[in-house]
């Protein structure tokens, strides 16, 4: 395969890799806390003997998008959304991972937890106790969790040290490397923050990435009957 083979099949496996992205946010678009995705390319430049450079698209970095999405009333005592920059600290079986999603349920325990039974850690990294007996739950804008009028718990506000340290996990979780309290974020109770996908944009750009594919399918299939009818022809 000549050099116009290598770089279209370079292009055609990142717009395969990028269909996946784009479906996978057109999925998640009414997914609680969830932030869209986009695949980044990349340009790889090789040197070759006694020919011009090969230049060839590699995509292999995904890029988070964290704008901030409109929140929707839940009136959920335990739903609360970030509004600003910042995460909520979950703990997993894989180690600690940052989460947008902000609907939580105390546990048989007491403690507050994730659908998926994740619990959510507090401003020092400790799980957060609801006594079974705590009436009038109240948010304050700093995170503080207050009972019966009586402070039980600080919600933790996270991000990461290094933005581009950001890796999406699965579904609404992300690992962010070292992180640094979300100073500038507020907390707001009986609220759920939607997902930052914009069905629209994504259904758009899922034409235009497999328009772009069929585009370069058709170059390979003329390259290749050009390469059979080149072979016949020195073959007779």
């Amino acid at each position: 395969m000549d050099a116009a083979g290598y770089a279209t099949l370079g292009r055609q496996s990142g717009l395969m890799r990028e269909m996946g992205v784009v479906a996978n946010n057109i999925a998640n678009s009414s997914t609680t806390g969830f932030r869209r995705e986009g695949v980044v390319f990349s340009e790889y430049v090789a040197a070759l003997d006694q020919d011009p450079s090969l230049s060839m698209a590699h995509a292999s970095g995904r890029h988070v998008d964290l704008s901030q999405s409109t929140l929707s009333q839940s009136g959920g005592q335990f739903d609360f959304a970030i509004q600003g920059d910042g995460f909520f600290l979950v703990e997993t079986p894989q180690g600690q991972r940052l989460t947008r999603a902000g609907s939580f349920t105390p546990s048989a325990e007491g403690e507050l937890v994730t659908p998926d039974g994740y619990r959510l850690l507090d401003a020092g990294g400790a799980p957060i106790f609801v006594p079974p007996d705590a009436r009038g739950i109240a948010m304050s804008a700093d995170g503080t969790l207050s009972a019966n009028g009586q402070p039980i718990a600080q919600i933790g506000l996270w991000q990461p040290s290094d933005p581009l340290a950001l890796k999406h996990q699965s579904g609404t979780l992300f690992e962010g490397g070292a992180l640094e309290p979300a100073e500038s974020a507020t907390v707001l109770q009986g609220m759920l923050e939607d997902s930052n996908v914009e069905p629209v944009s994504e259904i758009a750009r899922m034409i235009e990435v497999q328009r772009s594919y069929e585009l370069g399918q058709k170059f390979l299939d003329a390259e290749d009957e050009r390469v059979r009818g080149v072979i016949q022809a020195l073959g007779r």
